[in-house]
């Protein structure tokens, strides 16, 4: 499944529970290690040449401070290279004790920008780092590198947000802030699904996951039937009345509420049906848990009431167009709030029942031109139900 595993390495916490958690799922499966440290020589460079003005008289002369410019662009350099081994060398020791193969890495360079270089041109199947860095603070929420990486990946990345339990503190994210999980979720894999290809890639992902580590699986989907009031209770005041009756308000409104918000909780119960189809067509059982309201605070309100070994979902959800890059708003609210590790998946899977009804089913004009009248916004996830509705009767 992940063959080569990528680790950035810088010495702080979070860093060195990203090794072990690496190391683990190398251990699993049978993966090449690769560790990674970059430093910032020509940025200590700059920074020098920046403060010359401010050295004694006697090193501001021409030729003695070209040798001093030497001197601590030699000493920097070599410094920074034997501090990146010696954060490499731990990693190193861990892998060897594993058994597995281990590759160190060193550049120079911006961060974030050497590891998502490195990242695409040796594809990597999966990037794990800690979600801040040795420049944490007390209101940290994630560090500036491990957010950009996230953001601009092209493959699998697992942000690690939970630190062993530490002398009295209260959970094991490592902080010995209260604990807020109601329940004990450490043997299940959360992940999300809400119909797209990227979901249902992060289902058999959190699937195959489960079948290597032993965990179960819950299936988690959130519909928002409360967005439209409004969206509607801040258009009413605006329209003028040519506006209203090009809009047709009332019956915009009445087709919300008559018709889309019911069908959306069924929509999204039959994404969790076809997830829980997949699931039992591998061998694993599934558990479905299907809310109302905002996606992305649901689910993690669910994650923080059940505290999960891990929560998988896809960069992207339903909502995304083709040719988005980066996160979808719900991935970017959750890799900040989320209290548990937090896997971003670049898988896609299409299930065998959406891909027959795509192929089978034909539209007739009448149809096509009565589904016009389904807002634009929602017209996917329309479409979708109704190809499922019509397998299922045998059509």
């Amino acid at each position: 499944m992940y063959k080569t595993i990528y680790v950035p390495v810088d010495n702080s916490d979070y860093s060195n529970q990203a090794i072990t958690s690496a190391v683990e799922l190398g251990r699993k499966f049978d993966s090449t290690m690769v560790g990674c440290h970059v430093y910032a020589a020509s940025m200590h460079d700059y920074r020098f040449k920046q403060m010359e003005y401010t050295l004694p008289d006697e090193y501001l002369e021409e030729t003695e401070l070209d040798r001093q410019r030497k001197i601590h662009d030699s000493l920097i350099t070599m410094g920074l290279e034997l501090i990146s081994e010696s954060y490499l060398e731990p990693m190193k020791a861990v892998c060897d004790d594993a058994g597995l193969e281990f590759e160190p890495k060193m550049m120079d360079g911006k961060h974030h920008v050497e590891i998502v270089r490195d990242i695409r041109e040796s594809g990597y199947d999966l990037t794990v780092l800690g979600v801040m860095g040795i420049g944490r603070v007390r209101d940290t929420q994630i560090g500036s590198v491990c957010e950009r990486v996230a953001r601009t990946a092209d493959r699998d990345v697992l942000v690690i947000k939970r630190l062993p339990a530490k002398a009295g503190a209260a959970n094991g994210n490592g902080n010995g802030h209260q604990a807020e999980a109601e329940t004990d979720g450490r043997d299940t894999i959360l992940v999300g699904v809400d119909g797209s290809p990227q979901s249902f890639g992060a289902l058999m992902t959190a699937i195959d996951l489960a079948k290597t580590f032993g965990k179960k699986v819950e299936a988690i989907s959130v519909y928002d039937p409360y967005l439209h009031y409004s969206v509607f209770k801040g258009v009413v005041n605006v329209l003028t009345e040519r506006a209203a009756k090009i809009f047709r308000f009332e019956e915009q409104n009445q087709l919300h509420e008559e018709i889309i918000d019911t069908g959306l909780a069924q929509i999204y119960q039959s994404h969790l049906d076809v997830a829980e189809t997949m699931a039992t067509e591998v061998g694993v059982e599934l558990t479905k848990t299907l809310l109302d309201g905002k996606a992305f605070q649901k689910v993690l309100d669910h994650a923080r009431k059940m505290d999960p070994w891990m929560l998988v979902i896809g960069r992207v959800g339903v909502h995304s167009d083709d040719s988005e890059s980066g996160l979808g708003s719900n991935a970017e609210n959750l890799l900040r709030a989320c209290p548990c590790d937090l896997l971003l998946t670049t898988r896609l899977e299409y299930p065998e029942l959406d891909v027959k009804a795509e192929e089978s089913i034909r539209w007739t004009p009448e149809a096509e031109e009565r589904f016009k009248r389904v807002p634009e916004q929602v017209r996917g996830i329309a479409r979708t139900a109704l190809y499922r509705l019509a397998v299922e009767q045998g059509h």
